[in-house]
C-alpha cells in the first residue's frame, strides 16, 4: 500500500497553516490534480472539532475520478484528519499536524502522512506514479499558497557577535 510522509518547516504560525489547510473550497485554485471540491455537509461534533463531508474530483489529461472523505478539523491539537468515504480507492487516510516552533518566530512544522490503496489494480497502475509525484508536491503547494494568502515573512537577521572590548 503506497504511502508518503514528510515534515517540513514553513514561515508561518501552526495556526495560520491549520487554517490554510481546513479551507478545503480553496483547493481547486493552488493543489496539484484537484480539480473541484464539494463540501456536502459541515457539522461540529460533540469534541467541538468541525467535521466535513468533502467531493473532491482529481484529474490529469483524460483521467478523472472523485471521491469523498470525512475530514475532521482538531483546532484544539492543530491536527486534521481526512478518513476515505467512497469513491475509486480500497482506503486512504491523510494527516497533518502542525507545531510551532520557538515563541517568537512565526515558523512551524507541517506533517503531513498519506497511506492509500486503489480499489481496481488498472486505475492503481494508470494513477498511482501520478499521485505519488502530486503528494510529493503537497507540502510545496501549500506553503506556496500560504505565501500568497499571508504573505512571504521576512527572515530576521542573524544575531552577530561583535568583538570583545579588548580585542584590536
Amino acid at each position: 500500500m503506497p504511502s508518503f510522509r514528510t515534515t517540513r518547516r514553513v514561515r508561518h504560525s501552526a495556526a495560520d497553516m491549520f487554517d490554510l489547510v481546513a479551507d478545503v473550497e480553496a483547493y481547486p485554485k493552488f493543489l496539484p490534480l484537484c480539480q473541484g471540491m464539494r463540501v456536502r455537509r459541515r457539522i461540529t461534533n460533540d469534541k467541538g472539532q468541525d467535521v466535513i463531508l468533502a467531493e473532491m474530483e482529481v484529474g490529469y489529461r483524460a483521467i478523472r475520478e472523485t471521491f469523498t472523505s470525512r475530514v475532521t478539523l482538531d483546532r484544539a491539537s492543530l491536527a486534521i484528519l481526512v478518513e476515505y468515504v467512497d469513491g475509486p480507492f480500497q482506503s486512504l487516510e491523510n494527516r497533518w499536524v502542525f507545531r510551532d516552533q520557538d515563541k517568537g518566530t512565526p515558523a512551524c512544522n507541517v506533517e503531513f502522512f498519506i497511506d492509500y490503496e486503489f480499489r481496481s489494480r488498472t486505475l492503481g497502475l494508470l494513477m498511482g506514479s501520478m499521485f505519488d509525484t502530486a503528494f510529493r508536491k503537497f507540502s510545496e503547494a501549500f506553503e506556496k499558497r500560504a505565501d500568497y494568502v499571508y504573505g512571504r515573512p521576512k527572515i530576521a537577521p542573524a544575531p552577530t557577535n561583535p568583538a570583545p572590548a579588548d580585542e584590536p
